[in-house]
């Protein structure tokens, strides 16, 4: 069983340098020593039902290619053709007829990435087209999320994730679906939406109406170091949830019963999705970094399947709840990112409720040391 504590800043624990928020070199050292080498989620696995399906990534500055296989493997390809280089797909999204194939002359690729037609190249001496597959990046599931690495040699999937393998069982995530999607265009560092979500101090005075629900000083942390952070806070009464109602006639996910049924967990996975599960549905932030001051968050809403399925199904009171909440810290954060510009900026001590923030910094500073 987890051991969860209260969260704890400590002694002189100060925010990060104005640098490491606004410095186009550090963005680029970032792209390096963190996007092209963790583990970045790049989707869910119901986007990836049959073979042939495919979504599209933008990983550290590279167009990657996720799709499933004829033997049921996700694979991630560089959408390169080994030919000229010319990008294979512009789709974000969609299902390829059997086989990649390139726009400009034709090369043709199977979907587990071997070159299967080369047009005319049979005439050129000594090319086989068993030395031209697709550059693969690699791979791994894990919840229904779907995850990819480009470092040539990542650390193994189950090492680096042990510390999460099994911890969200319960809610049984990886079968639920997606509901809703939103996507936000944020005018800050991608560092201060990880570090918002991973505090409340700011809750009674930036969401009210979460406040009402959830009191900011309940939250306690079994994931206090590392790549992954995290814990629950409660919810102010029995049977309340998280939505414009303040109740849900939804019944529990999986096997979620117990303390878990007033309780909602917050989890930060470094560097590319923040996770929050909730008694009757998980909500999903995916973060890209798109420059040193902007930041593409997609919001998702996941849900049983067969609750959805279900006529009266409607998901809009956790939707709206969160697309408010999520627009009131969007705000804060642009704020958060024009204010670190200043020359008057120092950084500030961290309160003890902010104690993730500084084992994120903790953490993110080892990355780029």
């Amino acid at each position: 069983m987890e051991a969860f504590v209260k969260p704890q800043a400590g002694a002189g624990d100060r925010a990060l340098d104005a640098r490491w928020y606004h410095a186009p070199d550090v963005y680029a050292r970032e792209q390096e020593r963190i996007f092209a080498r963790d583990w970045i989620c790049a989707g869910r696995t119901e986007q990836l039902e049959r073979a042939g399906d495919f979504v599209l990534a933008e990983i550290a500055g590279e167009s990657i290619i996720v799709t499933r296989g004829t033997d049921a493997r996700i694979r991630a390809f560089y959408n390169v053709c080994r030919h000229r280089g010319t990008r294979l797909c512009t789709q974000p999204s969609g299902r390829f007829a059997g086989a990649i194939q390139c726009p400009y002359h034709a090369w043709t690729y199977a979907l587990d990435g071997s070159l299967t037609a080369a047009r005319t190249m049979a005439d050129v001496p000594d090319f086989e087209r068993a030395g031209f597959p697709l550059r693969q990046a690699h791979a791994a599931t894990f919840e229904g999320f779907v995850f990819v690495s480009l470092a040539p040699q990542p650390e193994p999937f189950a090492q680096a994730f042990a510390p999460l393998i099994g911890r969200f069982a319960r809610w049984h995530a990886g079968e639920l679906r997606t509901a809703r999607t939103i996507e936000y265009d944020v005018a800050c560092n991608w560092k201060l939406v990880f570090q918002n979500y991973s505090e409340c101090y700011h809750c009674p005075l930036v969401h009210p109406q979460l406040d009402q629900l959830s009191p900011s000083d309940s939250g306690r942390n079994d994931l206090s170091e590392g790549p992954f952070l995290g814990g629950y806070s409660e919810l102010r009464r029995a049977g309340a949830g998280l939505t414009t109602t303040g109740t849900s006639a939804r019944a529990p996910l999986g096997d979620i019963g117990g303390d878990d049924l007033d309780r909602v967990y917050y989890y930060t996975i470094f560097p590319s999705l923040l996770l929050s599960l909730h008694r009757d549905y998980v909500m999903a932030h995916y973060v890209q970094p798109v420059a040193p001051d902007r930041t593409r968050v997609t919001c998702a809403w996941l849900f049983d399947a067969a609750a959805m399925a279900a006529p009266a199904f409607d998901a809009s009171d956790a939707v709206e709840f969160w697309d408010l909440t999520n627009r009131q810290d969007w705000r804060i954060n642009e704020l958060t990112q024009l204010g670190t510009a200043s020359r008057a900026y120092v950084p500030g001590p961290y309160a003890n409720a902010e104690g993730l923030l500084a084992a994120f910094d903790r953490h993110y500073l080892r990355q780029m040391r």
